[in-house]
C-alpha cells in the first residue's frame, strides 16, 4: 500500500477539493512517464514509429 501512497494522496486531494481539472494533467504526466520508461527498453522502435 505504501507504493501507491503519492497517487492515493493526490486522488484524495482531488476528491475532497473537487479539483477535477487536475485529472487531465496527471494523466498526461503519467503517459509521458510511461513513454520515457518504455523508450529505454526494447519497445522503443515500436514507440518511435507511432510519432
Amino acid at each position: 500500500m505504501q507504493r501507491f501512497g503519492l497517487l492515493r494522496e493526490l486522488w484524495l486531494f482531488m476528491w475532497r477539493n473537487k479539483a477535477w481539472w487536475l485529472a487531465p494533467i496527471v494523466i498526461v504526466l503519467l503517459l509521458v512517464a510511461v513513454l520515457v520508461i518504455l523508450g529505454g527498453t526494447g519497445a522503443a522502435p515500436f514507440i518511435y514509429t507511432l510519432f
